[in-house]
């Protein structure tokens, strides 16, 4: 067999025993929450009769390990269950909530990965320069601020003093494009400042590394301008490490936008994950974090196919 095949099938088997043990540890910890989930559907008024039934109906008597492979097979066909709080099918609830999630990370993604790679290219054309400096103090000083609170500070000056951008990002089907980018302006923007920093110093490091190769040496002797020897030369041998950072990012704009859904109110998959987390809505839970869990390791896994496919020693094996 070829040896990137090989590689390629073992990833892939890597990822569905890395997702298989993340279910396990989903329903293992919404299993192990503090509470009574049928105290918190009746209330504390509920009968120790009537909590009886309840118990009995939503199969909370029988082995935890019966009730995870049920889920998880159930999961696999795609029934996530019902809600509890409303009794909605929580597949048809979580579909517009994720596709609202991707919207808002597409656009993020697609600000923020070119300009990283642009920003690191510049950094590396202009190394201890004032260019590379200012790109470095500015994408470090927006890691070290939490997201939070950096949503909140362009809430005030952009949305309230200068209102530029609503404060809340709400939409629904009846907008259009232009009406939905006007909304999510200021999730994307915050989005963007904090995957930013990490992509482009990540593109920087890799780029700097390449460059103290021998063959660049040799391509600066020929005459190529500082531009070309980065962009021609050693950018394309630097792509598994940026590839790498790049989807890790790419996962967290999915995955860890809880916090920028729940200040702008944003309707994704984070909103609706929390909305119910507070409710002890347990089968919601279990199916935000599966979902959240197969997207992130997705991702990676794409991320490790992708560097094995760029290497060529592995494409091309003697």
């Amino acid at each position: 067999m070829h040896p990137v095949i090989a590689l390629v099938a073992q990833r892939f088997v890597l990822g569905l025993l890395l997702l298989f043990a993340a279910s396990a540890l989903i329903f293992a910890g919404t299993m192990i929450l503090p509470g009574d989930v049928a105290q918190s559907i009746l209330g504390q008024s509920a009968t120790p009769e009537a909590l009886e039934n309840m118990r009995r109906e939503l199969g909370l008597n029988e082995p935890a390990l019966q009730r995870y492979f049920s889920w998880l097979f159930n999961a696999l066909q795609g029934d996530l269950g019902t809600a509890l709080t409303n009794g909605r099918d929580i597949a048809e609830s979580i579909s517009k909530r994720l596709g609202n999630t991707l919207f808002l990370a597409f656009w993020a993604a697609l600000i923020s990965v070119p300009l990283a790679i642009f920003l690191g290219l510049l950094a590396v054309r202009y190394k201890d320069r004032w260019p590379d400096k200012l790109i470095s103090a500015v994408t470090l000083a927006s890691i070290s601020i939490p997201e939070f609170l950096i949503g909140y500070v362009l809430m005030f000056f952009i949305s309230v003093r200068l209102g530029w951008f609503p404060s809340v990002a709400m939409v629904n089907d009846s907008m259009s494009i232009l009406e939905r980018l006007n909304a999510i302006a200021l999730p994307v923007t915050v989005l963007t400042l904090v995957v930013l920093a990490h992509m482009m110093r990540m593109t920087r490091a890799a780029i700097l590394n390449v460059m103290q190769s021998a063959y660049i040496e040799t391509a600066e002797l020929k005459g190529l301008s500082s531009f070309k020897v980065i962009y021609r030369h050693a950018f394309p041998n630097a792509i598994a490490p940026i590839v790498n950072v790049v989807m890790l990012n790419l996962a967290y704009l999915v995955v860890g936008v809880v916090v920028i859904e729940v200040v702008f109110v944003y309707p994704g998959m984070g909103q609706y994950l929390v909305d119910h987390v507070s409710k002890r809505d347990v089968p919601v839970v279990q199916a935000c974090g599966l979902i959240f869990a197969a997207v992130y390791i997705g991702l990676n896994m794409l991320a490790d196919i992708i560097s094995i496919l760029a290497n060529p020693r592995l494409r091309h094996p003697k």
